[in-house]
């Protein structure tokens, strides 16, 4: 589709700019920034040529921009896409959806009055291997899943060195380990093999310079008859995810660091590799980007629906509390 949409991008930190990047890559899309923050403004704009400027959300969404981008710290999210849509406007929104579940009944209501598209980025949904995995899953080919085992780890002030200066350093505004990283574990977990029930967990500040938050996290789930086991840093020098389901007559592994899934089904025999099509820096958020302005003009549900999205939240949470609890916590239903 050829059309051009207007696409606001609200809070053009880190992640905000990749969104504008790639929201401009897919060449469907004219893009204005807001952000509070003067000098960031100024340098982002003049980055990416961006003429279209605004200092608050609220004059932003004045202009009546067809999409808007949240980007800001998670605890501001609700507010800023409640906004947007009573505006008129689609909505994407970074991941977490929120730090509570405050508002997000409303949000959900005023989605659904209103006809729009609002969708949440987690990226691994729209990741070709990663989606490849989840139709051969739910296809049966391997048997009901039994297990699922994600390992991942990533030397954080390498691949984010200001995040001393950002929402990271307070879980208040979405920071931790939890929030900002196995966020996006779980999301593909519960996708993969269904929600959350309940959750025990252990986590702790290991390694990382001045922050106080957690760097280390240990997580075992249920969902329904299947068992879990996540873990996850954010101070280790590889740069790995891996998530592995074992079924019934085989096992399944996506490897993010290696784009590609795999499969074993007989004891004694090698990995049959299902490799994906190379991603560079920022192919996946631009298929990501892409697929929301489909799902946008098109009509479809998004890759990540509100609903799901604050399943994960419930998740989040709930391993907060249990590691402060010492206990497993049951997740929280609608």
């Amino acid at each position: 589709m050829s059309q051009s949409l207007r696409v606001l991008v609200i809070g053009v930190g880190s992640i905000g700019e990749r969104h504008l990047r790639c929201f401009l890559a897919t060449g469907r899309a004219s893009v204005a920034i807001c952000e509070v923050n003067p000098a960031l403004r100024q340098t982002v704009a003049e980055r990416y040529s961006v003429s279209e400027i605004y200092e608050s959300s609220e004059a932003a969404l004045d202009s009546h921009p067809e999409i808007v981008v949240v980007a800001t710290p998670a605890h501001l999210h609700i507010p800023i896409a409640k906004a947007a849509v009573l505006a008129g406007a689609h909505v994407f929104i970074e991941k977490p959806l929120s730090t509570t579940d405050q508002g997000i009944a409303e949000l959900i209501e005023i989605t659904r009055q209103s006809g729009k598209t609002v969708g949440v980025a987690y990226v691994y949904r729209s990741h070709p291997a990663f989606t490849a995995m989840r139709e051969v899953l739910q296809s049966g080919r391997f048997g009901k899943p039994v297990q699922m085992v994600a390992t991942c780890g990533q030397h954080f002030p390498f691949y984010r060195p200001a995040y001393r200066q950002t929402y990271y350093t307070n879980r208040a505004t979405g920071g931790g380990a939890v929030q900002d990283a196995l966020t996006h574990v779980m999301n593909a977990a519960e996708w993969l093999i269904g929600p959350v029930d309940k959750v025990v967990a252990d986590l702790d500040h290991k390694v990382l310079e001045g922050v106080t938050v957690e760097d280390t996290v240990h997580v075992l789930t249920r969902h329904g008859d299947v068992m879990g086991c996540f873990s996850l840093n954010q101070h280790q020098a590889p740069n790995e995810t891996n998530l592995t389901v074992i079924c019934e007559r085989g096992t399944i592994r996506f490897e993010f660091q290696n784009n590609r899934w795999r499969w074993q089904s007989e004891p004694g025999t090698d990995w049959t590799d299902e490799n994906a099509e190379p991603l560079e820096r920022d192919t996946l958020f631009t298929r990501q980007a892409n697929l929301f302005l489909d799902a946008v003009m098109q009509g479809t549900p998004p890759q990540c629906n509100l609903e799901a999205a604050r399943q994960t939240l419930r998740v989040n949470l709930a391993i907060l509390k249990s590691a402060e609890d010492g206990g497993w916590e049951k997740i929280a239903k609608a």
